[in-house]
């Protein structure tokens, strides 16, 4: 990567996108200038007020009434809320001029060639030569829009395409124009990847680039296929959702978050610009589109879409759905598949491809069209959208929230029995697919020296996909680098000295196999290694203890083996801690309970950006019992050795546990004491998160890492903060905040990490502390209403208040 240092950028237009692109830059520390035009007359407030059009709250009111609606949109587009104060608002008269002082400027504005023009010939009137220029373009062609702009202006100058929303989409499309240097497209690709934590993706200046165009595709084909099949709308997003790979909001639900204006908008540009695509006739809106833009029945925007939120006469809330054959809203039907109900014991998904497309049902034929479909439709826009068919995968992954792109899906049904679905649906494959085969590739993808291999179609062979070098691909190395398994754990030798231990479990909840797995995992680094790191790359770093093993001891009474399960969980945690080896986690997704746990006791935590953690055991009527609670009682006495005040600190990470509050950020997570400045670190790309722990975790055994000695110097406080604790239940019992077991529970919790009731500030161990949480732990698990809390988490994966 080039010098080039982007320390300020200017985003001009500051709606959905542009708000939330400027949100994301402020994320990764970036200073941002966010600008929009002058209201034209004054609305009712300002008025009100006696305010005339030259006041600067006025002339800055579109700007700043679009990041604040931002700011408070949900999911949050900052990291954390104080990140807001890195963005500077201004308008396009008054502060335009700032340009010239930026490294990068980003045009945002509304998709009209005309409106974009104009704002590019005014922005290279201040424009300091050599600043990066790009637009945030969803389908314009870019060729057009830098015309009759000065030589550096198009030499700097491509697009730069973002999802939204930006935070958590991780497509960062890349388009070149026509005079775009090269070395620009480098430093964007590269800094997409390492600084905004995204997956940059180089596509051809092609209508709707290569995400859109294929995802809009996929969606335009089920519109079609959905009455085909005479499918309801819940049967296809059944279909269409987790069980494949896909988000949670599968299709329809999926059309009415974005708004069916924004589809039909991108699919019809894709039919007018794209009259020789073999789809083209695809991309006409089916009947029941056309009645929904006309009723303006877009979702969520405007209250309804493909399903409606309906309050009845009892005021029972409920989701309706659309009957695509009636146009009207009904109650929701079930959608159950004997196809589906063979894929229930297959825990991965790329295995279940194979067995989807053999059903005998409904849902069998419903996935043979729409994958056949699909592949054929992918092979055939290679070269057309890009050169390279991972790009292709790279981009529905990224943008749309695929586990598995396309052309990785075929590899997982077979190519040739892709072709072989396709041709029973009247398709063929693109002639290179049938050229790889006969070349003597069987696939798609391969690995290599834990690498990933794409098929180069011009070369005819597998090449290595580039950009991988700052990665290590836990699926790669599985197989090859295995040093110990059991059915909870693998443990990988990562290279360098470093181990890591990955969890197999369900969910990464954490059981005995876990532990047991962890236990070695610490044995072997110790004996021939130099260090540990804990890592995965599923969705979840792990949502904490198997509360169904809880359950099954407290229900038959099994005291004894439950209290030594506790002290097992509690001794791993504290093995983290006090090994000979540097331990390194590396949480990201949900680290809840347990998993936040174990994050707490590493040596170091090199989390993902998007890590939601917690500990959250109040939710199932227990306290955190794998040490957590004492290591929120030793790190509030951390704090009053800096001069806080005691009792005020310790209230505040009670609170902590006892409210469950979940970060829903790393960054966030600092603020509530899970994660500790100037030890923990934060990675913006996941992708990145194991390389850079083995590099901390190499880092620290090479700097000479010695065991650390046990703590026996924790200062707490006994009566004196217990009976604050003690006040403050009894009076959010007494107004009805809390019922009568969370008292029980948050007293329990007091008694910890008060010290118990000893009658002046003592210095104690961990291993007191840990066994008064046990003790605490074991005692609420005798209680009925705890059972019951368990039990209901257990079946609706919900906490129970009562």
């Amino acid at each position: 990567m080039s010098k080039r240092r982007i320390k300020k950028i200017a985003i001009i237009g500051s709606g959905i996108m542009g708000s939330g692109i400027a949100c994301h830059f402020a994320n990764i520390g970036v200073d941002v200038l966010l600008l929009d035009i002058v209201p034209r007359e004054l609305n009712d407030k300002e008025k009100a007020k006696g305010l005339t059009l030259e006041d600067k709250v006025v002339r800055n009111r579109m700007v700043n009434d679009a990041l604040t609606a931002s700011i408070k949109s949900k999911p949050a587009p900052l990291y954390h809320a104080s990140f807001k104060n890195r963005i500077t608002t201004g308008n396009l008269e008054d502060d335009i001029a700032k340009v010239k002082d930026v490294d990068w400027i980003m045009e945002v504005v509304v998709e009209r060639l005309d409106i974009k023009q104009q704002v590019f010939e005014k922005l290279e009137k201040y424009r300091t030569p050599g600043t990066l220029i790009t637009s945030n373009t969803s389908g314009i062609p870019i060729k057009f829009m830098s015309e009759g702009r000065s030589e550096d202006f198009q030499k700097h100058f491509c697009g730069t395409h973002f999802f939204n929303p930006a935070r958590y989409l991780k497509l960062f499309e890349i388009i070149p124009g026509p005079k775009t240097d090269a070395s620009v497209l480098e430093f964007l690709n590269g800094y997409g990847e390492q600084f905004l934590g995204k997956t940059s993706v180089v596509a051809k200046d092609t209508p709707a680039f290569i995400g859109n165009r294929i995802g809009i595709f996929s969606i335009m084909s089920l519109f079609h296929t959905v009455k085909d099949l005479e499918l309801t709308i819940e049967e296809v997003d059944k279909l269409s959702g987790p069980v494949i790979g896909r988000p949670k909001s599968a299709t329809f639900r999926t059309v009415d978050v974005v708004g069916l204006d924004t589809l039909v908008h991108v699919a019809n540009g894709i039919k007018d610009n794209c009259p020789k695509d073999e789809c083209n006739s695809l991309f006409n809106l089916p009947d029941f589109i056309n009645t929904m833009m006309e009723n303006k029945w877009l979702g969520s925007k405007t209250g309804q879409g493909f399903y409606k939120k309906h309050v009845s006469t009892e005021g029972k809330k409920e989701i309706l759905s659309l009957d695509l054959n009636t146009l009207e809203y009904r109650g929701k039907q079930r959608a159950q598949f004997a196809t589906l109900e063979m894929t229930k014991t297959i825990d991965k998904v790329v295995d279940r491809f194979k067995v989807l497309v053999k059903g005998k049902d409904k849902a069998g034929e419903f996935y043979r069209k729409s994958f056949a479909a699909l592949f054929a439709y992918v092979s055939n826009r290679i070269p057309e959208i890009t050169d390279d068919l991972f790009k292709i995968d790279d981009a529905m992954k990224a943008g749309f929230g695929w586990e598995h792109g396309p052309f990785q899906i075929w590899d997982a049904i077979g190519v040739e029995k892709g072709i072989e679905i396709m041709k029973a649906e009247g398709l063929e494959p693109n002639a290179w697919v049938k050229d790889m085969l006969t070349s003597g590739s069987t696939s798609f993808y391969s690995v290599k020296d834990g690498a990933t291999y794409a098929y180069d179609i011009p070369k005819k062979t597998q090449q290595k996909i580039p950009g991988q070098d700052s990665f290590i691909i836990l699926d790669n190395i599985r197989k090859s680098n295995e040093v110990f398994k059991n059915s909870g754990v693998v443990v990988e030798d990562l290279g360098d000295g470093i181990l890591n231990v990955e969890f197999q479990s369900k969910m990464n909840t954490i059981g005995g196999d876990v532990l047991a797995g962890l236990n070695k995992a610490i044995d072997l680094a110790e004996k021939d290694f130099a260090g540990l790191v804990v890592g995965n790359q599923a969705a979840n770093f792990s949502v904490g203890a198997n509360i169904g093993m809880i359950f099954m001891m407290a229900a038959e009474q099994e005291y004894d083996e439950l209290n030594m399960a506790i002290k097992y969980f509690q001794d791993t945690m504290m093995r983290m801690r006090y090994s000979a080896i540097p331990t390194i986690s590396a949480p990201h997704g949900m680290a809840l309970g347990g998993g936040c746990e174990l994050s707490m006791h590493a040596d170091k935590v090199v989390a993902a950006a998007e890590t939601y953690i917690g500990l959250v055991e109040f939710g199932v009527g227990v306290i955190p019992g794998g040490g957590g609670s004492k290591e929120m009682a030793l790190r509030a006495q951390d704090i009053f050795k800096k001069g806080d005040v005691e009792l005020n600190v310790l209230q505040e990470y009670f609170l902590t546990i006892g409210m469950a509050k979940v970060a829903t950020s790393a960054y966030e997570a600092f603020d509530l004491g899970i994660l500790q400045k100037g030890k923990d670190i934060v990675v913006v790309n996941k992708d990145r998160q194991i390389a850079t722990a083995k590099a901390h975790a190499k880092l620290m055994a090479n700097a000479g890492y010695t065991q650390p000695v046990k703590r026996n110097d924790i200062k707490v406080l006994g009566k004196q903060a217990l009976s604050m604790f003690l006040v403050g239940t009894d009076s959010m019992e007494a107004s009805h905040y809390i019922s009568e077991h969370d008292k029980k529970i948050a007293n329990k919790l007091a008694y910890v990490m008060a010290g118990g009731d000893l009658s002046e500030p003592t210095l104690v161990s961990e291993q007191y502390l840990l066994d008064l949480e046990r003790e605490a732990f074991l005692s609420l698990c005798t209680e009925r209403k705890t059972l019951e809390r368990i039990q209901h988490m257990l079946k609706t994966g919900k906490p129970l208040r009562n």
